[in-house]
């Protein structure tokens, strides 16, 4: 295991790696009834779905592992799942089937840009300075989800606005909401403060395993509290006679059939499959950056591959097509596209460095199919004090920034603060490259500027002038 892995040569061994899987799956372990419970309002069989959401996640998650071995967990990304069903289905009126499709070629374009190392070359165009702002918003973005999944923020919307709704009570347009903090008086919140405060002290004092020692202490300290139960959920028997329904449905009619064959619809599904295709892509090159670059998990070895334009040889070449066949496997099984998760982070916080890490997630994604209840009993409140730790640790890289030179700082800001406000890594990488243009223009450095930088910058704006149309 040691050899496979190269745990030694990695720092790390094999319980710091099992701690580590166990941390990342709790922190995104949610996943396994969120997707369900949002993708089944598009009309698709919640057990299907259940069971294709755990399907996509093991396999994606396997071959980031034992290929390119690296402490990456995948799932079907939030997010996007929200755009699948409150966008494409019910807004544009295609069907799932339909929208699956859409997300399976979204994953072979997404597979043929890391093929020809597109990807490889946004990485490579990226200036230090935001790629130092993107891991520090990365930073950000977890311990917002953090406090936020904890229960201690509460929004009001300000005077004046309004919210919108659509059939069904879905959300149209609303108004912008201020953040403010919760009455810190009611169990859940109780809790999340105990786990917080719990985590942080065995880190402070360097105790092992803190972070996962914080999730399940704080998890068996809802229980008498009521916050900490079993799930109600399908039974794995009725989740597998439901499977057929969703699994190649993608190819069907309605789905890839049906798709093209009206001409006038034609411009429309090529903008939404951009739109996946483009979230989908930085959302991955985002993670990869905020979270590898400051432990080491990308080396100088993946420095000397972005500059080589030929060969799979490193472990970011592995890792970036491990991503981008994930999205396609998952459209095949019946969910929206399979993503790197960015709580993959609060794993290699705990130590994880290898795929070993991955592949103790895999295995435990494969036990909650048949354990579901049990799994989806850990409460947010127990795994928000991860993110947040995490999120801290991370925020070192703004560090990097000469925030004293306006130049350099304002595209680093944008970069790093929208991740968080906008709760979108590819909306914050997006801002940060328009600004960054916008700079260097003015400064009349705008040969500068790597060419593929700017057609990044190029489509990042006509993708919101997509989403203003559609």
């Amino acid at each position: 295991m040691d050899k496979f892995f190269k745990l030694k040569e990695n720092g790390t061994n094999v319980r710091t790696e099992i701690v580590a899987g166990f941390t990342t799956f709790f922190a995104m372990a949610y996943i396994i009834m969120v997707n369900p419970s949002i993708l089944s309002q598009a009309g698709m069989p919640w057990g299907a779905v259940f069971l294709a959401t755990i399907i996509a996640s093991v396999i994606g998650t396997l071959v980031m592992g034992l290929v390119a071995n690296v402490p990456y967990a995948q799932a079907p990304g939030m997010g996007l799942n929200a755009f699948f069903v409150f966008t494409v289905v019910i807004g544009l009126k295609f069907t799932w089937q339909e929208a699956l499709a859409m997300v399976f070629i979204c994953g072979i374009i997404n597979i043929l840009i890391t093929v020809t190392k597109i990807r490889k070359l946004i990485i490579k165009a990226i200036p230090e300075s935001l790629q130092s702002a993107i891991g520090g918003g990365i930073g950000i973005f977890i311990a917002y989800i953090g406090i936020k999944s904890a229960g201690l923020l509460s929004f009001t919307s300000d005077p004046g606005t309004y919210i919108q709704l659509g059939e069904g009570g879905t959300v149209i347009a609303s108004s912008s909401a201020v953040p403010g903090l919760v009455a810190l008086n009611t169990p859940g919140v109780l809790l999340a403060i105990f786990g917080i405060v719990l985590t942080f002290i065995l880190l402070v004092c360097n105790v092992r395993g803190a972070i996962l020692i914080g999730i399940a202490v704080t998890a068996l300290a809802g229980i008498p509290l009521g916050i900490t139960k079993i799930g109600e959920t399908i039974s794995f028997a009725e989740a597998l006679s439901q499977l057929p329904e969703t699994m190649f449905a993608a190819f069907g009619n309605p789905g890839m059939l049906s798709l093209f064959s009206d001409p006038g619809r034609i411009p429309l599904v090529l903008m939404t499959i951009f739109a996946f295709s483009l979230s989908d892509t930085f959302d991955t090159i985002g993670t990869f950056i905020g979270t590898g670059r400051k432990t080491g998990i990308f080396s100088e070895e993946d420095q000397r591959a972005l500059e080589s334009s030929t060969g799979f040889k490193s472990k970011m070449d592995k890792a970036l097509f491990a991503d981008a066949t994930a999205t396609s496997i998952g459209a095949i099984f019946g969910t929206s596209n399979t993503t790197t998760y960015v709580e993959s982070a609060a794993g290699i916080g705990a130590g994880g460095r290898t795929g070993l890490t991955s592949v103790v997630v895999a295995i435990l994604f494969v036990l909650s199919a048949f354990f579901a209840s049990f799994i989806s009993a850990i409460p947010a409140q127990a795994t928000a004090a991860a993110l947040i730790a995490v999120g801290i640790m991370m925020l070192s890289a703004f560090k990097d920034i000469k925030w004293e030179d306006l130049s350099e700082a304002i595209p680093a800001f944008f970069a790093g603060i929208f991740m968080a406000l906008c709760y979108s890594i590819s909306y914050g990488i997006a801002t940060g490259f328009i600004f960054y243009c916008i700079v260097k223009i003015c400064k009349r450095e705008a040969k500068d500027i790597n060419p593929v930088l700017w057609i990044s910058t190029l489509l990042f704006i006509f993708n919101f002038i997509i989403l203003a149309i559609i």
